[in-house]
């Protein structure tokens, strides 16, 4: 594996997104992107099916989860901000095209990349949250996403979050895989770069930003899509995943699993057999 940093700026200060790049250099690429509260590891059970297919792999740190110093300022995280980064690893990469896959934040970045940039996307593989509008309209519309959804309030407020979430050995940030297979073990390997109020604040700052209007502001997607959605969510509804469909105009696919969020740890097979189905 090859730890390849690419440089970003913000407000004219530079930053790096640390890349896990792996497979050969000439290989199709897959872009994997990552949601909260993990990082680029959480790709480790996919990748060797993933290599099997013969795809080079692409598993950033996000934004605001690489190494320090990363920017401080909310509208550096803005959805806009995020989809540059992704295209910017591709374009390190000397990627021109590539299988998009991304999981809870991860795949919001990978709907608005596929809809404003099909030109770079043979494929996306949404996991777990569906098209922006999607999520959006039932977060409006649908009482059980509403209170699913509540936690964002708490996430939104700087200081407090961090505070709360940090409490008691990061009780409350540790609640967020309940349910779910992963190990206690596993559990704190994603957690461990955030166990502090500076590593937690790059992260929160993607939902201190998410009121921009470029949410509102994605097109409905064209690329083939599959859309892996899970019975015991617990931060996405059904009305949620129901209505993905209402905003994909091109080839799509809809796989519904009856397990929690955490569908890459808990079914890396089917991950890579949705890639797989793309071509």
């Amino acid at each position: 594996m090859t730890l390849r940093p690419v440089t970003r700026q913000h407000a004219g200060t530079a930053f790096t997104v640390r890349v896990r790049d792996e497979g050969p250099e000439d290989a199709p690429v897959a872009l994997l992107l990552h949601g909260f509260p993990q990082h680029g590891g959480m790709w480790d059970r996919c990748l060797p099916g993933l290599h099997q297919l013969g795809l080079r792999t692409l598993a950033p740190d996000q934004r605001g989860y690489s190494p320090a110093p990363q920017p401080r300022d909310v509208d550096a995280y803005r959805l806009d901000a995020l989809v540059a980064d992704a295209l910017a690893v591709l374009d390190d990469a000397g990627a021109e095209r590539a299988l998009v896959v991304g999981h809870d934040w991860g795949a919001l970045v990978g709907w608005a990349l596929a809809a404003h940039h099909p030109q770079r996307v043979r494929g996306l593989v949404a996991l777990s949250v569906p098209h922006p509008h999607a999520f959006g309209r039932a977060i409006r519309e649908d009482a059980q996403q509403q209170e699913l959804s509540g936690y964002f309030q708490l996430l939104r407020k700087e200081n407090t979050a961090e505070r709360v979430l940090l409490a008691d050995d990061a009780a409350v940030l540790r609640r967020f895989f309940q349910g779910g297979a992963l190990t206690a073990d596993e559990v704190q390997g994603y957690l461990a770069p955030l166990l502090s109020e500076a590593g937690l604040r790059g992260p929160l700052s993607w939902y201190r930003a998410m009121g921009g209007p470029e949410f509102a502001a994605v097109p409905h997607v064209t690329v083939p899509t599959v859309y892996v959605s899970a019975e015991h969510d617990l931060g996405v509804g059904r009305a949620a995943a129901q209505w993905c469909a209402d905003y994909v105009d091109g080839p799509y696919r809809r796989i519904d699993l009856t397990g929690t969020h955490w569908i890459v740890d808990e079914e890396p097979d089917v991950v890579v057999q949705a890639v797989a189905s793309l071509g």
